[in-house]
């Protein structure tokens, strides 16, 4: 698995990440979960994303990976979900991390981020502050943002951050002409979530949910004739993108992230392939901001 410098951080973060979303529900069992976890460190995946409420997958990871803490990056979201304190505060960001700590069993967190907070929120309510005080504390190594749009431009912008994470696949193009550029001129780590885009070409019919949805419509309105199969190619698209370090996969089986580290290890996609797909775009490009 290749292993790229994260930004300017000092981290080294293997190209494809593990998004523990569906490692959090409940219809996975523990010893699912568990082999899950060690698999994708045995296969050189050394990059793992949670977040608060991703169900059981935090405490999932401090039970089965504290053993093994030296040998992975741990990446997690916070500023909500502590009972007794308000959302989206000063306070809440500071339990946040706290009980990360505590439930991943580990004395520091390597990323945390905001969790798309509106800009002006996370201004007005000090949120970047109690994460530099959590930094200065030792527990918290890179301070960081989720989300997209104009408030990952304002965040990228404002000097607070080391790193951000943000949707970047064959569907959500307009982030590689734009945010991409200005993350890397300061130096960021960046990960790409939603790499295949919730795989629209898997439903039959049009999906509820803003992000399913949205992404079917795109899928449809490029028509890509495309002459192999969908997920590889999305997943060497999004991790080969100029100045994407990682892209998060979220799966809930071992054999599927060996599948989709096998998928990134086939190295660049062919140039006329990802001109093809740049080209398609921007010509169908509606105002197709990133999925939030």
């Amino acid at each position: 698995m290749d292993s790229r410098q994260f930004g300017l951080t000092g981290l080294q973060v293997s190209a494809v990440g593990l998004g523990t979303g569906g490692l959090g529900r409940a219809e996975i069992t523990d010893r699912d979960a568990e082999r899950l976890l060690h698999g994708a460190l045995d296969l050189g995946v050394t990059l793992i994303d949670t977040a608060r409420s991703y169900g059981l997958a935090e405490e999932r990871i401090g039970r089965s990976l504290s053993g093994r803490r030296s040998h992975f990056v741990l990446s997690t979201k916070v500023g909500y979900g502590i009972p007794g304190i308000q959302d989206l505060t000063y306070d809440a960001v500071v339990a946040g991390v706290r009980e990360a700590l505590r439930t991943m069993r580990t004395d520091h967190l390597d990323i945390v981020h905001l969790h798309s907070f509106p800009a002006d929120i996370i201004r007005q309510n000090g949120l970047f502050d109690a994460l530099s005080a959590m930094q200065d504390k030792g527990l918290v190594r890179v301070i960081a943002y989720s989300g997209d749009n104009d408030d990952l431009g304002w965040t990228i912008d404002s000097g607070r951050v080391g790193s951000v994470e943000c949707s970047v696949n064959v569907l959500d193009q307009r982030v590689l002409d734009w945010m991409l550029p200005r993350a890397k001129e300061r130096g960021l780590g960046v990960i790409a979530k939603r790499p295949l885009a919730n795989a629209p070409w898997t439903r039959t019919r049009r999906p509820e949910g803003h992000d399913v949805s949205t992404y079917w419509d795109r899928w449809f309105a490029l028509h890509l004739d495309l002459p192999v199969d969908p997920v590889p190619l999305f997943l060497r698209f999004a991790a080969y993108t100029w100045g994407v370090d990682a892209v998060i996969t979220g799966v809930s089986s071992l054999e599927h992230l060996e599948q989709n580290v096998r998928a990134v290890d086939e190295g660049i996609l062919p140039g006329g392939m990802v001109e093809m797909l740049r080209h398609a775009f921007r010509t169908h490009d509606q105002n197709w901001y990133g999925v939030t």
